[in-house]
């Protein structure tokens, strides 16, 4: 099982790409009519997770691909030398990490997966536009006339979403502290690897992980809606600017509410791991290393 209580916060910019779109909607991108955020379902975000993971060769119930769940277990039965379904998804990290709903013959059992992600949405109003283009074929033979693309893209968009690694829950699916570490690194790894002409220019920006001490069953709680965006001058912007954002260079990502929350756990926590985009500025790293000590702060340049 997990050792202990996990938080995990992740940032990440998308550029004249469709970050999620809805099948029932025309592909529009996700989109929050009423706050201007662009969204991003927990399911595009473990999928991201998946499949990174299934690069770096392990194990993965959810595979991605067209087929019926009958078809799939026996896959893995005979790629995994199982019987039942208990002990064939024991050994799929995805469902060890994010729980499982099997329904098959006479079996059938449900797991609640220790690590739980929060809707991912843009840390600022975002804008979605409708493009037109030309396809590669004609309408009709000896025709001229090409056939219409269609298609919805956001021009900029910084995305924040938000975990929680249940260490009880963990016990249950049998996910172990190398599968959340795992998971990290896909995370991370994973977007940078998006490589569907929808999911281009996918870049992560900035990961967090808090660890908490044994024992200790809080936890700060909605990292994503504890931060900031601010122009370089520490002001917020407006709504304009916050459509016309274009760049992170552009501005500063504003920990002081989570530096705050922090300090109120400091005796609690047991080590933040924090990985960062060197171009992208971030406030109160520092107060964090002084607060918990250079010892327990880990900041990696990615």
């Amino acid at each position: 099982m997990f050792e202990s209580r996990k938080e995990l916060l992740f940032i990440y910019s998308v550029k004249d790409a469709n970050p999620n779109g809805d099948p029932l909607n025309a592909n529009h991108p996700r989109y929050d009519e009423e706050t201007g955020q662009v969204l991003v379902s927990d399911v595009r975000i473990k999928r991201t997770i998946r499949d990174e993971l299934l690069r770096q060769g392990e194990n993965v119930f959810i595979d991605g691909e067209p087929k019926t769940l009958s078809y799939r277990f026996s896959e893995l039965k005979e790629k995994l030398g199982t019987t039942n379904g208990q002990d064939t998804l024991r050994k799929c990290i995805d469902t060890r990490l994010f729980g499982v709903t099997f329904a098959l013959g006479k079996e059938s059992f449900a797991w609640v997966g220790p690590v739980q992600f929060k809707w991912g949405r843009s840390l600022h109003r975002a804008k979605v536009e409708f493009i037109q283009g030309t396809g590669a074929f004609v309408t009709k033979e000896g025709g001229e006339q090409r056939t219409i693309r269609n298609e919805y893209i956001v021009p900029f968009a910084l995305i924040g979403t938000y975990a929680i690694g249940n260490q009880y829950a963990s016990e249950r699916t049998g996910a172990e502290e190398d599968d959340f570490n795992k998971l990290v690194k896909a995370l991370w790894n994973g977007t940078n690897n998006l490589i569907t002409r929808s999911k281009t220019e996918h870049r992560a920006r900035f990961l967090m992980e808090i660890s908490y001490k044994k024992d200790f069953n809080g936890l700060i709680g909605s990292l994503d809606e504890r931060i900031k965006v601010t122009k370089k001058d520490g002001s917020l912007l407006d709504e304009d600017e916050q459509l016309s954002l274009r760049s992170i260079q552009e501005i500063i990502i504003n920990l002081e509410e989570i530096y705050d929350k922090i300090l109120l756990l400091k005796d609690k926590i047991e080590k933040i791991k924090i990985v960062k985009d060197p171009d992208l500025e971030v406030t109160h790293l520092d107060n964090v290393k002084e607060v918990l000590g250079e010892d327990k702060v880990e900041v990696e340049l990615r």
